[in-house]
């Protein structure tokens, strides 16, 4: 292999576009050879206008190219599962968008081919690599809010295209799906264990998907942590931790752009601080992880069985949203 991954991009997606190709050129590891989409001209024009060596047609065809070792899949949550089978079975390393199947039997199916190809599998949440997230980590485990009682997590925006492939059941759409599997993923992170039952309520749109939903997460030691999510309200994108002694919010916590964030401890409305954690792009810093580990053969950061984890609180998180909230039990993970 060389001393740069070479990436094949699965799908001309805005998300590819706009974060994680120019992460990928921004790399100090890594380097876009080829993208793929279901239309050559689409895939064509797509490379020319980012300065991509190739362009393919079909997602088997960059599958097939000898000069690619990894892959991108930016496509629908739908095709997450089959086109990461079929692309570890290429031999090629995988970084997937978020969530990484529609369920956790998929992660779990996913997780078991790449080791059997011997090949990396990460899901793509690159909240997790800022700086700010490691940062409120590490005051948290060290004392600085006290004991940690309880969280909030908040992934809200208004969508305004109905024909938008969020609002498509049959694409694995849904606020929980698209922005409340941040929420889950941040709560299950900062409490450091896996919630042990789950209540939920939802409004629905009319294709079947939940466009708004709020939930409970209740861990063993009383630990709780509730989030809502929507793809029908205004912008937000938070996380709070409280703690006896203080709370610690995080005002930007997924996707705080490439300036400066802050971590804001608070003990009370006249007595809070804020530590400033420089600018830094967050895709850049998966992708340089990702890379690191195909080329050091060290086991990424989160693994794809983690990624399940989250997927058994997602599927328990609708399963009480279709039942008027009851509670549900997690399944272990």
């Amino acid at each position: 292999m060389t001393a740069m991954l070479r990436w094949g991009i699965l799908s001309t997606a805005n998300i590819a576009r706009a974060a994680v190709i120019p992460a990928i050129q921004a790399a100090t590891n890594s380097e876009v050879a080829a993208v793929a989409s279901r239309d050559a001209a689409r895939a064509e024009a797509f490379a020319r206008q980012l300065a991509i060596p190739r362009a393919y047609g079909s997602y088997a065809a960059l599958l097939d190219d000898p000069q690619i070792d990894a892959v991108y899949i930016a496509l629908p949550n739908s095709l997450h599962h089959e086109w990461t089978l079929q692309a570890v079975a290429a031999g090629k390393h995988v970084l997937c968008e978020k969530p990484l199947a529609m369920n956790a039997a998929q992660c779990l199916e996913m997780a078991a081919a790449a080791e059997a190809a011997g090949v990396m599998l990460m899901e793509a949440f690159m909240y997790r690599f800022h700086p700010q997230i490691t940062t409120a980590q590490t005051l948290i485990q060290n004392g600085g809010i006290g004991e940690l009682q309880h969280m909030h997590a908040a992934f809200t925006f208004r969508l305004t295209n109905p024909g938008n492939i969020r609002l498509q059941a049959d694409l694995g759409g849904g606020a929980l799906m698209d922005v409340g599997c941040y929420c889950v993923n941040v709560l299950r992170t900062f409490a450091g264990r896996e919630p042990v039952e789950v209540q939920a309520h939802a409004a629905w749109h009319a294709n079947g998907v939940d466009e708004r939903m709020t939930g409970l997460l209740r861990f063993d030691g009383g630990l709780t942590g509730q989030f809502d999510c929507a793809l029908t309200l205004a912008r937000r994108e938070t996380f709070l931790a409280a703690g006896t002694e203080a709370t610690l919010e995080l005002p930007r916590a997924y996707l705080p752009g490439i300036g400066d964030t802050i971590v804001r401890v608070r003990k009370s409305y006249s007595e809070e601080s804020d530590q400033v954690i420089a600018g830094v792009d967050e895709y850049r810093l998966m992708v340089e992880h990702f890379a690191g580990c195909v080329h050091t053969g060290q086991a990424p950061r989160y693994s794809a069985r983690e990624a399940a984890c989250t997927m058994n609180v997602i599927e328990a998180l609708y399963r009480s949203a279709r039942t008027q909230g009851q509670p549900v039990a997690v399944l272990a993970c």
